[in-house]
């Protein structure tokens, strides 16, 4: 989960930079598709994958469905919502992980891990509202904001629903039917977009962006999240999930594009200090 939380933040800072140049239904729909082939040939060389490992298929396409959501709706957000800020919305999804544990999987969040979630959450919303206390009072949030907080949602119930609805198997051959469900779910919805795209004339950062985000945001992260999924509880599965407003700080710093304002900081320090908390808690269960 730490190599996670290091490769969705460069998917926030590249995700911005081309958020405008192509639809994100169309964006999304070939990143699952080109993935979706990555992780097949790695499944050819993975033992013990046979017919039933692909049991009851429409688990797939749930599960491959409400990531799309959230993709998709990650870089409709990205098109106005600054990467530092979409990060820290992306940092809320423990705390509503949690709730989504415990009516999915009746998992119980102990007082330490509730105290940590709400202090990252706390931090977060001090970073979406950019250290301005009167907007955070009137809870005036970016339209960019608001609308990758829907698709938070999504993959916060998606956690959960992973262990729920996990047969027994690999992590690799279960991010490759999630994969699968979620390219069928956007090729049939996305194919407008899909086919509205002049592909011949995109600029090369696109391109650049679409590979990083097939072979590491997609699928290195989906297998990152499956292993983790299995063997955590939904909350800490996504606890890791509180450094990447500090990953994309530095991306976009490599990036050439400065450092926010100090005060937004503060909240960044707020969601490290509950990361802390949540692995010492780990540590002593």
């Amino acid at each position: 989960m730490l190599l996670f939380s290091v490769l969705v933040a460069g998917s926030f800072s590249l995700g911005h930079l081309v958020a405008n140049e192509i639809s994100p239904p169309a964006l999304t729909a070939v990143r699952f598709v080109l993935a979706a082939v990555v992780m097949g040939v790695l499944m050819t060389v993975t033992p013990g994958v046979t017919r039933d490992s692909f049991r009851a298929p429409w688990r797939y396409l749930l599960l491959g469905g409400m990531l799309a959501i959230y993709f998709v709706l990650m870089f409709e957000g990205l098109k106005t919502a600054p990467p530092v800020s979409a990060s820290a919305v992306f940092t809320l999804m423990p705390l509503m992980a949690a709730v989504a544990g415990f009516f999915i999987l009746h998992q119980i969040t102990t007082g330490r891990m509730l105290a940590a979630l709400l202090i990252a959450a706390s931090g977060a919303l001090w970073v979406i509202f950019r250290g301005d206390l009167a907007a955070l009072i009137e809870m005036d949030m970016g339209r960019g904001e608001a609308i990758f907080f829907a698709g938070c949602i999504s993959h916060a119930v998606y956690t959960p629903v992973v262990k729920r609805l996990n047969r027994g198997e690999s992590p690799i051959v279960f991010t490759f039917g999630t994969l699968i469900g979620g390219s069928l779910v956007l090729l049939l919805f996305g194919a407008p977009d899909l086919l509205a795209t002049d592909w011949g004339h995109l600029p090369p950062i696109v391109w650049i962006t679409l590979a990083y985000l097939v072979v590491f945001s997609t699928a290195a992260t989906f297998v990152a999240l499956q292993f983790a999924a299995l063997r955590l509880p939904a909350a800490k599965v996504l606890a890791y999930t509180y450094l990447t407003p500090a990953w994309v700080i530095l991306w976009e710093f490599a990036l050439g594009n400065g450092l926010p304002a100090g005060k937004v900081f503060l909240g960044v320090g707020a969601t490290a200090v509950a990361l802390v908390m949540l692995l010492r808690d780990e540590e002593r269960r």
